[in-house]
């Protein structure tokens, strides 16, 4: 069997979840997110996120929280404006403008969006009432290409959408490796006070399913669970999702699960540098993408499970690659193996 690189969500969960879920399977325990495990795994993300005011929901994944926030917000004739790489755009099926919301794209090399960015979108939306209504900033840490938000750049993003009355949401599906890399100087505490939603995201760090919407606007969270239900996100077993949380944010296994990704990818990312290879954007979390000659891809796809992402010429592609919290030394070594001896 080959090691996969393919995306951080190969395994199926932590021990710990297995063992507690087992422990826990035949307690009788209110449904609908009422158990006392979905209570204490929310009370214990509000004192992470030191926000007591905030409201905590748990849904099963990231394209399922995606719509609910963004169609739950957004009133009938207003937008979202996300990097063009962003989740919501590239890969949700069109399940935002199904619910009647267009995104406005806008094209960013590294994923990442600044006021800058968005002030000409603004300027081309002043037709009213004749275009849609940009009232939402999507953005995600980290990116889809990896990279992440500085502490400076959420301030003066977050700063923007307040003077221009938007909301500003955070996709978190790969929170917890955008915050434990090795350059990051943000914190879960300064993503609750600088977003108006965010989301963690469980699936991709060593849940079996499941993200948890954090919204920190009072005024979006009124009704907010009505959202839930309508769109069919409410579990009557809520439990699954509880108990995985809490787990999670137990003694900080969440973040302790990122760095673990993290460090594995950089381990080959390091390697590769050493050896000369070009990467399509720098990186320091759990997503990498060198750009190797088409004879290495090869070689590599025989032992190795990986996406080509990208065509650079007719020798060269670049490729991603992603660790998760489950990725071992056998693999990273096997790899940094092949890397040593074709270059």
């Amino acid at each position: 069997m080959k090691f996969s690189f393919k995306n951080d969500y190969s395994e199926g969960c932590h021990p710990n979840i297995l063992k507690a879920l087992a422990e826990h399977n035949l307690d009788q325990q209110a449904g609908y997110g009422e158990d006392l495990y979905s209570l204490e795994a929310k009370a214990l993300i509000k004192e992470k996120i030191a926000g007591p005011d905030s409201e905590i929901y748990f849904v099963s994944g990231g394209t399922q929280a995606n719509l609910i926030v963004i169609s739950s917000v957004l009133r009938p004739y207003q937008c979202a404006v996300s990097a063009s790489t962003g989740h919501i755009l590239n890969n949700e099926t069109g399940a935002i403008e199904a619910t009647g919301h267009k995104i406005l794209s806008i094209e960013k090399a590294d994923g990442k969006l600044t006021p800058e960015d968005i002030i000409p979108v603004l300027e081309n939306h002043r037709n009213v009432p004749h275009q849609v209504m940009p009232k939402m900033v999507y953005i995600s840490n980290s990116t889809e290409l990896g990279t992440i938000y500085t502490l400076k750049e959420l301030e003066e993003l977050s700063t923007f959408c307040k003077e221009k009355s938007l909301y500003l949401f955070m996709d978190g599906a790969r929170m917890g490796h955008g915050l434990t890399s090795e350059i990051s100087d943000l914190t879960l505490e300064k993503v609750a006070e600088l977003t108006d939603v965010f989301y963690l995201g469980g699936t991709k760090n060593g849940a079996l399913i499941g993200e948890a919407i954090v919204i920190n606007n009072r005024e979006l969270q009124q009704d907010f669970a009505f959202n839930i239900k309508q769109k069919g996100a409410l579990l009557a077993k809520g439990r699954l999702l509880g108990i995985q949380f809490l787990e999670l944010m137990k003694n900080d296994l969440y973040f302790d699960l990122a760095k673990h990704a993290n460090s594995q990818a950089m381990k080959m990312k390091n390697a590769m540098k050493e050896r000369g290879v070009q990467f399509l954007s720098d990186t320091y979390t759990n997503q990498i993408f060198p750009i190797l000659s088409h004879d290495l891809i090869e070689k590599l796809s025989e032992k190795f499970e990986f996406y080509v992402w990208k065509k650079i010429d007719e020798h060269f592609s670049a490729v991603r690659l992603i660790t998760s919290w489950n990725t071992n030394d056998e693999a990273v070594n096997s790899f940094i193996e092949i890397i040593t001896k074709e270059l």
